[in-house]
């Protein structure tokens, strides 16, 4: 039996992977899958794609495009989620700052570099028109870093997916002072050139068969309390963020739409120039369209 590792945070987008892992469909196969939840985002898993800890892995489109650019050895074998992430801006629940303009010094709590919380701060400060060079960032390593950090006294500001702080922002323990949505779709699901190698094409039929269940997924009239549940969120909170959340259901990437990001990653300091698509695209097994 062969174990077919993929990572991704645990939270409620990656809920289809979950059942993926509890359907097992490739025991037939000698195949099974391992699902592993990473809370320190996608930097790390960037990370554990390159040193052979994970074979698949769902990350924020703009962290693997900026390490992809860096030499992952790794391909985009398709979209997770389509619609942007809808990012909450945070501070310690202590603090006097009430809105991004109480902000003295542009300090920003990130789980890494590279991972989403720091390169969404880039978008923020273009958006505010904070000059980039302001910036300062405090690696926390993931959201209960974040809140620690807050509770010993941090001033700085905190990116995160706003429906996964709720919880806390509820039971006070950090703030939201203001959302920023991101300007591209929000996942990608990626494999290792290793893993492409060593799996072949049963990571696609892996990736086709979760598009399947992803679509079969959301005609379901109790998702939200399912996802509530498995959670730990409130089925009203996780109906407005299904309203705004649309995972992808075929094998298919808009040309147009990813140069258009990228262009936006280079305008932001993200990408430092646009990326051929065969260098971090299946394109052999992905269809472009537009």
């Amino acid at each position: 039996m062969k174990t077919l590792r993929i990572t991704g945070v645990p939270e409620h987008f990656n809920y289809p992977f979950r059942l993926l892992s509890q359907q097992q469909p490739f025991l037939d196969q000698g195949i099974q899958i391992e699902w592993k939840e990473e809370s320190r985002g996608s930097g790390q898993m960037n990370l554990d794609l390159r040193n052979g800890d994970t074979d698949m892995a769902l990350l924020l489109t703009e962290s693997f495009l900026k390490d992809a650019e860096a030499g992952n050895p790794s391909k985009m074998i398709g979209y997770h989620v389509i619609s942007p992430l809808v990012w909450g801006i945070h501070v310690g629940s202590n603090t006097s700052i009430q809105s991004l303009s109480d902000l003295k010094e542009k300090k920003i709590l990130v789980s890494r570099m590279g991972s989403g919380s720091h390169l969404m701060a880039l978008v923020l400060a273009k958006r505010e028109n904070w000059n980039p060079a302001d910036l300062s960032f405090d690696l926390v390593g993931n959201m209960e870093g974040a809140e620690k950090a807050m509770a010993e006294g941090s001033k700085g500001i905190f990116l995160w997916e706003k429906y996964t702080t709720a919880p806390m922002v509820k039971k006070g323990r950090m703030r939201r002072i203001g959302e920023i949505p991101s300007p591209w779709p929000c996942f990608v699901m990626v494999a290792s050139d290793k893993a492409i190698a060593d799996f072949g094409q049963v990571i696609f039929d892996l990736r086709d068969y979760l598009y399947s269940l992803s679509k079969k997924m959301v005609t379901q009239k109790n998702l939200s309390e399912l996802i509530g549940k498995e959670y730990d969120l409130p089925p009203a909170e996780i109906e407005k963020w299904l309203s705004q959340t649309e995972w992808c259901t075929e094998p298919e990437v808009s040309k147009s739409q990813l140069i258009d990001s990228m262009k936006k990653m280079m305008e932001l300091g993200i990408l430092n120039s646009g990326l051929d698509l065969q260098q971090f695209i299946a394109l052999d097994r992905v269809a472009l369209k537009d």
